[in-house]
């Protein structure tokens, strides 16, 4: 029986993950902020016999403690984690500060993954095959890293903050593998698609009819199960890879996976972290 924890688990493809592993038999705990969805799930799972064997934790996963908090009860609860799925995401057209002052894009899909990432390193290391799966947006290139405004305080646009995301996990996977590697963890960056029913948020009136379209031409949601479940079932032999679907990505090479940025990226991650432990000014 493998231990599998998902963010993002109640809704779309990370709710989609949780039931299939449920149904083949695994321990599958979901993390979310919402507790009808995580109710729902628990008794969804009781009702189909898999109760024992599904767990819920609420958190807001936009703020560093909650993470902190997260990776605490796991390692106490689950020492052995077999498979970690990032998959937790909001899109929002306005920006938006958490109440330990880091914007909230930022600080939900970046900063929640490298510190979920690094905190359960030791309890993936158990596992005989750990594998990290981050479903992103890896290898885009084209994206400018805005060194001195991660948080887009000059000129916020909600694509502009998803996009830089992608490329921020990007790094991450690059300093996860650098100072992981010797424990045998597979790092995983993934752009399954356009899914259906996996874009939500908090949306201008344009970019609510762009949503819906989006939601409408989403391919099934089963094709990003198969994606993601292949990965945890057989972890890649590289400790660090990506994928656009089916097709890998080079991640030892170009600007995208570039080590000096992503130890520069570590650096200000660590004045983030700390900043938040103060709260917001």
């Amino acid at each position: 029986m493998k231990t599998i924890v998902i963010t993002g688990g109640t809704s779309g493809l990370g709710q989609a993950l949780a039931h299939t592993y449920l149904e083949r038999g695994d321990r599958v705990v979901v993390v979310s902020r919402d507790a009808g969805k995580g109710e729902t799930y628990l008794r969804q799972a009781k009702k189909d016999g898999h109760g024992g064997r599904a767990f819920f934790i609420e958190a807001d996963l936009s703020l560093v403690s909650e993470n902190q908090r997260v990776v605490e009860e796991v390692k106490s609860d689950f020492p052995v984690v077999d498979a970690l799925v990032l998959c937790a995401r909001f899109f929002r057209s306005y920006r938006r500060v958490t109440s330990e002052g880091i914007e909230h894009h930022l600080a939900l899909f970046y900063l929640s993954r490298y510190l979920l990432s690094h905190g359960l390193a030791e309890c993936l290391e158990k596992a005989p095959e750990p594998v990290v799966v981050n479903v992103a947006g890896p290898g885009n290139h084209m994206v400018p890293i805005h060194w001195d405004d991660l948080e887009l305080e000059r000129g916020y646009d909600g694509w502009d903050a998803m996009l830089l995301g992608g490329r921020l996990n990007d790094l991450l996977g690059v300093h996860f593998d650098t100072e992981h590697q010797e424990r045998g963890i597979r790092y995983v960056l993934l752009f399954p698609g356009n899914i259906a029913g996996g874009f939500v948020g908090e949306f201008h009136p344009v970019m609510t009819v762009r949503a819906e379209e989006m939601r409408r031409a989403g391919a099934p949601i089963q094709g990003g199960v198969r994606l993601v479940s292949a990965l945890i079932d057989s972890p890649p032999s590289e400790t660090l890879s990506a994928f656009q679907e089916r097709r890998p990505l080079n991640v030892r090479g170009g600007s995208t996976f570039d080590p000096d940025d992503a130890k520069r990226l570590h650096d200000i991650t660590q004045d983030l972290i700390q900043r938040a432990g103060r709260g917001a000014p």
